[in-house]
């Protein structure tokens, strides 16, 4: 029988920014971090070194950011080289969760908790990681 991780981090991949979110398998519980800053899809290595340093997780999670027709998108294409690049760099075993909607329903549940919608300033991305680790951890 698989070992069943004890610590998660999950990644809602974007092209300028990254969303993240701790998971504890054991208590079941999911919370958003900082959002990670990045360039083209591309994110500052030594901040995710950091995170992982300092959640030492056993798993990393990344959304997939598939097509409602189930096709691959481009967006989907670059979320899956980010999660090659977690594992190749980090040496940790790396899962994709189908994401659809999540950025959606991040936003909703904002909007239901009185956010005004301006998302720059108080983005979305690290609740839609949360919503991605929470379908994870469902499965």
């Amino acid at each position: 029988m698989k070992d069943t991780p004890r610590s998660v981090l999950a990644f809602d991949f974007g092209l300028r920014q990254i969303g993240v979110a701790t998971g504890n398998c054991l208590l079941g519980t999911t919370q958003p971090l900082p959002i990670l800053r990045a360039k083209e899809g591309q994110p500052d290595w030594q901040a995710v070194e950091t995170l992982l340093n300092e959640w030492q997780p056993d798993l990393l999670v990344v959304g997939d950011p598939l097509n409602m027709d189930d096709s691959v998108s481009e967006l989907a294409e670059r979320a899956r080289k980010f999660a090659r690049r977690l594992e190749g760099r980090f040496g940790l075993p790396v899962a994709m969760v189908d994401e659809r909607l999540s950025s959606f329903e991040a936003k909703q549940a904002l909007r239901e908790s009185g956010h005004r919608g301006d998302y720059r300033k108080v983005p979305a991305d690290s609740i839609a990681a949360e919503l991605i680790l929470q379908t994870w951890m469902a499965t």
